[in-house]
């Protein structure tokens, strides 16, 4: 049995949480943030048996019951509390993106290859049923030789989906790393393609801004596109349409994936939303077209299905995705595609092309707020 301990109660938190719930391999025995109510209201929530409850991550990194940390903590406090729960012994599970920077990210990997625990970067897109089949799909060779990946994420509204943040440190900078879409969100989106089509040597995109009330911009529309090692090409594609309903109980944004091979193509319809009452994956080969629907579509499954896959990793002592040299790659291309519309160059992912913090980072020279120049 690991005992585990929660760093930052913020919204995200409860699906980390509710990923813990009924196991007999861990639970949670502490809780940690800043502001010590927002601590207690999560193990009231979710019912939490007596955790530890603290202000200060230090003081529960040196208890000996807690042995792996969740980290869900702002971006740019992210390198400090992994190093230091690494250096306490701890396993660490650290919430994306690892780092605002290539610099600090090699810091973390650095820390991870010297630590007696294990560190790895959560990501729960990937572990999102209907992807696992579709790379499923994709090793079996259905598709062929893959020959391109489109992404389509889209932001709408809902009455009933969870309030947009307002934390102060998501519009400065410094602190969150980059814009929310491109940057933030666009982490998910490019694990997904890291995971089904590869390893990417190149990334060009086109970034406008949008005012979605006083203060608080959004990186859309915007296009990203990019080059796999494989040859095989890819773009992401965001929007903002205010006026389109987008049914979820998480976020209001419909996230679709179509991936082509030279012998068939697939489709994922879906993630936290849902546009569509069609199958979560549907996949044509030749003159065949198999529309797949018995799986579970609820989004908050991913959060457990990604815990699940590293308890078992520690357990078995077998390598976790996301590794920490795999979540600097993912790093490496969230900041490629900011430095990219910047500079409106493409950008090679190598280590002299990343390294900045907040590369392509649209500002009109405040201390903070995301905005157009």
């Amino acid at each position: 049995m690991l005992g585990v301990a929660i760093v930052g109660c913020g919204q995200i938190s409860g699906l980390h949480v509710a990923a813990y719930a009924d196991r007999d391999d861990a639970r949670i025995v502490a809780l940690v943030d800043t502001d010590e109510g927002a601590a207690e209201q999560t193990s009231d929530r979710w019912q939490l048996q007596n955790p530890w409850i603290a202000t200060d991550y230090h003081s529960v990194l040196q208890r000996p019951e807690v042995d792996l940390v969740e980290v869900l903590v702002p971006h740019h406090l992210h390198q400090e509390v992994a190093v230091a729960a690494l250096a306490a012994g701890k396993h660490v599970s650290l919430q994306k993106p690892m780092a605002v920077s290539r610099t600090e990210a090699d810091t973390l990997v650095e820390a991870g290859e010297r630590a007696e625990g294990t560190l790895r970067v959560f990501e729960n897109f990937i572990f999102y049923p209907p992807v696992q089949r579709a790379k499923a799909v994709i090793d079996a060779g259905e598709l062929g030789e893959i020959q391109s990946i489109r992404i389509k994420s889209g932001v709408g509204f809902c009455e009933n989906a969870w309030p947009d943040p307002t934390e102060p440190w998501r519009y400065d900078s410094r602190k969150c790393g980059g814009g929310p879409m491109v940057f933030d969100d666009g982490h998910h989106k490019f694990a997904l393609a890291w995971y089904l089509v590869g390893p990417v040597r190149a990334v060009h995109s086109w970034v406008k801004w949008t005012e979605v009330e006083p203060g608080h911009w959004l990186d859309a529309p915007a296009l990203v596109s990019w080059e796999h090692e494989s040859g095989a090409l890819g773009c992401l594609e965001v929007t903002y349409s205010p006026g389109l309903y987008v049914e979820t109980k998480q976020y209001p944004q419909d996230d679709r994936i179509e991936v082509t091979g030279t012998r068939g193509v697939m489709w994922i319809t879906r993630g936290h939303g849902r546009l569509m009452d069609i199958a979560p994956l549907i996949v044509r080969r030749g003159r065949q077209t198999d529309y797949y629907d018995d799986m579970d579509i609820d989004w908050a499954i991913s959060f457990r299905l990604s815990t699940e896959h590293f308890l078992r990793s520690l357990h078995h002592g077998t390598k976790p995705v996301l590794t920490a040299s795999e979540g600097r790659e993912i790093l490496s291309f969230a900041l490629a595609a900011q430095e990219s519309a910047r500079t409106n160059r493409a950008i090679s992912l190598d280590a002299d092309s990343v390294v900045g913090g907040n590369a392509g980072q649209a500002n009109s020279g405040r201390e903070s707020g995301l905005e157009p120049t």
